[in-house]
């Protein structure tokens, strides 16, 4: 067994490589962060809470997974694109079949380059067929809004007459939270009229939450869990939280437990898990590129993606657990059980749900068949560890009934 005192040190240092010393942007919520306890970091250029004095960081991850966590994810890139050409439009950049989603519904995919390789991943709604909203990493926000500006340019060119609009919604003006866990369904129905029993998971709708209107209810998440991400008008944010917290059920947490749930929950953090260097095909990710895009060939990186469909791909990223020793940090070396260097891991940290070590990375096809065993060099030493299926917790996503 793992010692919370110890997982509680490692998952602090999950996130330690990622943080910057300097000051950066804030969200709406900062001064209510600071007010809760928050320890504060800077995180992808923008101060968020890494943990509140209430919860460590271990206690709030399995807070989160038996009741419902609050995180404030305001620095995400929200963006609505509008215009009765805005489903073609964005469909020459990402994997996605955004003409077959259901209006309200939506999916994750990924923006490509020619080589194939993900430049980021993102959840696309097809709110209409003349609206989109989207959500997409802040850590690629700069990169994001010029690969999105410059794809409408290169599509204006070739359609002259094309009606689109993009607005990115900054956080200052609009604000992001994400409620999760299985008692978070219970939680925010308290507090909107929207009935949540007909909102599936990946559907979206407007509603009103705790008197707010405009408030963009969508189920989803980064955890594994039933919840919801809420984009809120940023001046009514705090009212919207401190609503939320009324629960019992309720608690704020951070970046240290966001990333730990993620992990658990085998999704991939971009630069860490997923690059430029990576194809959907390798990250398996291959769901992402549907079958119409695939018959279309249509997409950014087309010809190499489709030929690692067809005949598969060198390397694959795999989920790892180990029982014993340390927990494998990003850039620890992978090895084959008669100690030949296979890859190396792009995310790892002890799990609270589990008790075990949980890693991410990537090896050569031939090793990446679950129940694999492998040997994981940690500071000079090895230690024995083995493929694993992902999630490495059961997702409990709130789906609609199979007919």
């Amino acid at each position: 067994m793992i010692s919370t005192k110890l997982i509680k040190g490692l998952c602090k240092n999950v996130l330690k490589r990622t943080f910057a010393t300097e000051k950066g942007e804030v969200t709406a919520l900062y001064d209510f962060h600071v007010q809760k306890g928050g320890k504060i970091v800077n995180f992808g250029g923008f101060m968020l809470p890494v943990q509140y004095s209430d919860l460590s960081i271990v206690n709030s991850h399995l807070f989160t997974r038996a009741n419902a966590s609050l995180f404030d994810v305001s620095h995400m890139l929200q963006t609505e694109i509008r215009g009765k050409n805005c489903v073609e439009y964005f469909e020459t950049i990402c994997t996605a079949d955004i003409q077959g989603l259901k209006n309200s519904s939506g999916t994750l995919t990924v923006f490509t380059n020619e080589k194939g390789g993900i430049l980021d991943d993102l959840i696309v709604t097809k709110v209409s067929e003349d609206q989109l909203y989207v959500v997409s990493n802040a850590a690629r926000k700069d990169h994001d809004q010029k690969h999105i500006l410059k794809a409408l340019e290169n599509y204006k060119k070739a359609n002259p007459a094309a009606d689109i609009k993009i607005t990115f919604l900054e956080p200052k003006d609009r604000s992001l939270l994400a409620l999760q866990g299985p008692k978070a369904a219970e939680a925010l129905q308290k507090l909107t009229s929207t009935d949540l029993s007909s909102l599936y998971f990946m559907t979206s709708t407007v509603g009103d939450v705790a008197g707010v209107k405009d408030c963009r209810i969508t189920r989803c998440g980064y955890t594994g869990e039933d919840g919801f991400e809420i984009s809120i008008p940023a001046e009514a944010s705090t009212k919207v939280a401190n609503a939320l917290l009324g629960s019992e059920t309720v608690k704020l947490a951070g970046l240290g437990a966001r990333d730990s749930l993620r992990l658990e929950a085998g999704l991939c953090l971009y630069g860490n898990d997923i690059t430029t260097e990576t194809t959907p095909v390798e990250a398996a990710l291959t769901w992402l590129v549907q079958k119409r895009r695939r018959e279309l060939k249509n997409f950014p990186g087309a010809e190499v993606i489709l030929n690692q469909i067809k005949d598969g791909s060198a390397v694959k990223r795999i989920g790892i657990i180990s029982e014993s020793g340390p927990p494998a940090r990003q850039g620890a070396v992978i090895l084959s059980e008669d100690e030949k260097e296979l890859g190396k891991i792009t995310s790892g940290c002890p799990s609270p749900s589990i008790s075990k070590n949980i890693a991410m990375g990537y090896v050569p096809i031939s090793h990446s068949k679950v129940g694999t065993k492998l040997k994981l060099q940690i500071r000079n030493k090895l230690y024995d560890a083995i493929v694993s299926k992902m999630p490495f917790v059961p997702s409990r996503y709130y789906s609609a009934p199979k007919k």
